[in-house]
């Protein structure tokens, strides 16, 4: 990791012409593995005004409900921040649906007794508030705390504790049912219903779309509902990773609006035409088959746009970067450590807002498996050095 740092102004005298035999390669290179950064910013503003206006008609028909208010969505994942490992056809345009409390409730979370994953698991309390009082207290809405149980049968829709909990906990799994049945029935109501078939497709705890034009074309959706942790950039999500399933009350920290936000943070900042999200993309590639995760991939490069000068992401910087990013995972293998992006990183940009335990929080090692497993190491280590 020293030699990143150490070969940086080596690095910026060989390249202030750019290389021809290095550019030549950047070209072969970007045939070779489809380089080009697909085209994602359009489609994924198709996908931000259809959630917008499924979210407007489910406003208008929940308004006299207990179900979560949904909040404007938020664009998380590959796509979102502007790359994608993916063929253009196979890419998934994720969307955080951030849930608050209705009137009359309040969400509190809780750390979950089991601690088994490596993400923070917790689950999402919710409790009655009293409406009688306050500064606009609802005339037409019977306070869940002070009626009568009868009273409230008889005149009030039933309770969100009734509808989407299991217990005194948010059930995610319920959550996507009730998302996924209203979708069905407020597709026809939506423009984008003119110009796309949508199907639902089965997810437990998100709603999947395919939205298919006549053409032929099809543009994948996935909502994911999350709740935030307090004013910060991290929230809850309810789709648990692939090999992670817990259960259906169980929340899991997720980092991906912070992440989504770093990189929107790093494409403001640095130079025009920047490798970075070609560099993500080009190691996806490299990498496919080795057994590292694309997340240790991303953290990997989020670290190295934090400690390389912005100014040395440019074009013709692409394969020493490349380079670099390989360097780093393989150190990184060999150390048996692989440092979390967003606990105790100082270079963290300020716009990122993190809770305050993340400051002084150890980082945590995503690397953690190999430490306790050696074969592992040994292994991860042969399929990297193959590559």
């Amino acid at each position: 990791i020293r030699e990143v740092e150490n070969s940086r102004d080596s690095e910026s005298e060989e390249s202030e012409e750019e290389n021809p035999t290095e550019m030549n390669m950047i070209w072969i290179f970007s045939r070779r593995f489809q380089l080009s950064v697909p085209k994602l910013a359009s489609k994924r503003q198709v996908v931000q005004e259809l959630l917008s206006d499924l979210l407007q008609v489910s406003h208008s028909l929940f308004s006299d409900s207990f179900f979560p208010v949904l909040e404007p969505v938020i664009g998380v994942g590959s796509a979102c921040e502007g790359w994608s490992p993916h063929k253009e056809e196979d890419v998934v345009y994720c969307m955080f649906v951030p849930l608050k409390p209705p009137h009359g409730y309040a969400f509190h979370l809780e750390p979950d007794t089991v601690q088994e994953m490596p993400q923070t698991r917790m689950r999402i309390r919710v409790e009655l508030v009293c409406t009688c009082t306050g500064e606009q207290p609802d005339q037409n809405m019977l306070c869940f705390l002070h009626h009568s149980e009868e009273e409230l049968k008889r005149n009030q829709v039933a309770s969100l504790l009734h509808t989407l909990c299991t217990g005194p906990y948010l059930d995610g799994e319920k959550i996507a049912l009730w998302f996924q049945t209203f979708v069905i029935s407020a597709w026809s109501v939506v423009p984008q219903s003119h110009h796309y078939n949508m199907k639902v497709l089965p997810s437990c705890r998100s709603c999947k779309m395919k939205l298919m034009k006549a053409s032929g074309r099809s543009l994948f959706v996935e909502m994911v509902f999350s709740v935030q942790q307090g004013d910060s950039d991290i929230f809850l999500s309810s789709q648990p990773a692939e090999a992670q399933f817990p259960p259906s009350t169980t929340w899991l920290e997720s980092y991906a609006v912070a992440e989504a936000k770093f990189f929107r943070h790093v494409s403001m900042q640095a130079p025009a035409h920047s490798c970075h999200l070609k560099c993500l993309r080009l190691c996806a590639r490299l990498l496919e088959g080795s057994g590292l995760s694309i997340y240790a991939l991303k953290t990997t490069v989020m670290h190295l746009l934090t400690l390389i000068p912005l100014s040395e992401w440019q074009h013709s910087y692409l394969l020493m970067r490349v380079d670099d990013v390989m360097h780093y995972l393989r150190c990184c293998l060999e150390e048996k450590c692989l440092k979390h992006f967003f606990f105790g990183n100082e270079d963290m940009p300020e716009e990122i807002s993190l809770p305050p335990a993340f400051q002084g929080a150890q980082p945590r090692n995503l690397f953690q498996h190999l430490a306790q497993d050696p074969a592992a190491q040994t292994e991860a280590l042969q399929e990297f050095d193959k590559l």
